[in-house]
């Protein structure tokens, strides 16, 4: 999230903060197919979508201004999912355990500033 990069740098990110905790914790995880983030500007969910893994210098680039929500989703499993008959609950296919988690964060002058960071 610094001005100058591109979007799926912020992707790529996200893909080797897994890949380094899973070194950590010597174990694989899952990054969920077909789920991410987004930009938030005057709505909540605007373009460009920002997947949670791929190849760094690709899509948009950030300008000072820019604002993504960063929705990392990770399993203890498989990466596959189905979404339930409720049309809103999602599972993995092997019913491992999933997280996800999400901070918005915005490019500034002074480099990334996160803005939902709870006061200590």
């Amino acid at each position: 999230m610094i001005a100058g990069n591109r979007l799926t740098d912020v992707s790529h990110a996200i893909e080797e903060g897994t890949h380094a905790a899973e070194r950590l914790h010597g174990r694989p995880y899952g990054i969920v197919d077909g789920y991410g983030g987004h930009a938030i500007g005057r709505e909540m969910h605007m373009d460009p979508f920002l997947p949670n893994e791929g190849k760094p210098g690709k899509g948009p680039q950030l300008v000072v201004g820019s604002v993504l929500a960063i929705e990392p989703m990770l399993t203890l499993g498989t990466y596959e999912t189905v979404v339930l008959e409720d049309e809103w609950t999602v599972v993995t296919t092997d019913g491992s355990r999933a997280a996800h988690w999400e901070h918005t964060v915005a490019v500034t002058e002074d480099g990334p500033r996160i803005l939902t960071l709870r006061p200590e």
